[in-house]
């Protein structure tokens, strides 16, 4: 079939397999450009390994290092006339090229959050590596069934304690309008953290060094974001904020619990990217435009490949790992340096509706967030007639 993109707002409807496959190839041939690196990880787990960070690190971890890679993602098949989701052509991408290539590469695709995805992502483990060395948590859903309790939490994005308004831009038109949130209530905040926070990961993790599937000096990484100014209020200080808070506090908890096998827990403070999560976040597509203008022109822009091959190559398998006052891994040093965070706060008073192709790069935006679904991608003939119905060659069923 011939496929083109249809979005709904903040979401393409439509992915296309060909696209998808040639971005990965690229991350693939972008990894292999910069070399070994030096003590990486052998076996490694990626919870959400599909798209964006998570898909990075399976393809760094796979091609950077050699090692064997199991991922595990919720992401819907294809079906004759109806595409898969981006994730599962991602997915049979790098399945089929690391496959090609003699590595060892199999997924399971299921609730992430559920019990009967952990015991089976640990028989297989079992069954094949024995043990990981690296557990990367990446996980982005809006909800969560508990496995304890059986509710299902959903998750919001609301500031905590005033109304927050402020610009933003629809990234389809270039309008900018104002926005307003109102606050969250109690039961706001603790469903958010319910979601988004650590608990799962410490499931994870603590299900994990139960089974004996965890190595010595064994490491996990979970990654959540901080920001500027302008977002504080609807992201660091709102719902998603506490999430991230207690997804932070998590990683002390786990680190303590693995003393005996002398393993440890990091949050990595990663640079705001185009993901679906963040496309639907209100002053975050704003935000990333005009950050996007300065960072490109400052030749330090990063996208999630370059980010996490940064973040394996010097920080997280180095003899002492650099991490800030909290005890966190910082590869959004880039975008966090006071003299870009100086232009983009000027910039930001100046942006309107018309200032914003000139001072911006909305472009940019939006080429990213339709590369999320294999569209806009260079070297793809979208005129081309493909095959929708793609198998992923080591999911497990």
């Amino acid at each position: 079939m011939i496929i083109e993109p249809r979005t709904r707002g903040f979401i393409c409807l439509t992915s296309h397999p060909t696209g998808c496959e040639k971005n990965v190839l690229n991350q693939i041939d972008y990894i292999k450009s910069k070399g070994s690196i030096s003590e990486g990880p052998q076996k490694v787990l990626i919870i959400g390994a599909s798209t964006g960070f998570g898909l990075a690190s399976r393809i760094t971890s796979a091609y950077g290092s050699g090692a064997s890679t199991i991922g595990v993602f919720f992401e819907k098949a294809p079906a004759k006339g109806k595409t898969a989701s981006p994730g599962w052509y991602n997915t049979a991408a790098f399945e089929k090229q690391a496959h090609a290539d003699g590595l060892y590469a199999k997924s399971i695709n299921g609730d992430a959050f559920s019990k009967e995805i952990k015991e089976k992502t640990i028989n297989l483990i079992k069954e094949d590596l024995g043990s990981v060395d690296l557990v990367i948590y990446s996980l982005a859903s809006p909800m969560r069934k508990h496995p304890e309790t059986g509710v299902r939490h959903k998750s919001t994005l609301k500031p905590i304690g005033d109304k927050f308004s402020n610009k933003t831009v629809d990234f389809h038109t270039g309008e900018i309008k104002e926005v307003s949130i109102d606050p969250a209530n109690e039961d706001d905040i603790e469903n958010t953290v319910t979601v988004m926070g650590g608990e799962d990961w410490q499931f994870w993790i603590d299900s994990m060094k139960e089974a004996g599937v965890l190595a010595n000096n064994f490491k996990t990484v979970a990654y959540s974001y901080i920001g500027p100014e302008v977002t504080k209020a609807v992201y660091r200080n709102g719902t998603i904020g506490r999430a991230k808070d207690h997804l932070e506090s998590t990683a002390f908890t786990i680190t303590d619990s693995l003393k005996d096998i002398n393993g440890k827990a990091y949050v990595s403070v990663n640079k705001a990217l185009v993901t679906q999560a963040s496309s639907a976040i209100p002053v975050i597509p704003l935000y990333i435009s005009l950050l996007y203008k300065i960072m490109k022109e400052e030749g330090i822009h990063e996208g999630c490949i370059e980010q996490i091959q940064r973040l394996y190559a010097d920080r997280l398998f180095e003899a002492n790992v650099p991490v800030d006052e909290k005890d966190r891994i910082r590869i959004d040093d880039w975008e966090m340096r006071e003299d870009v965070q100086e232009k983009v706060a000027k910039l930001w008073l100046e942006a309107t509706t018309d200032t914003l192709p000139q001072i911006g790069d909305l472009e940019g935006y939006s080429n990213d967030f339709f590369n999320l679904f294999g569209f806009k991608v260079e070297g793809v003939n979208y005129d081309e007639d493909v095959e929708e119905v793609v198998a992923i060659p080591g999911l497990q069923e």
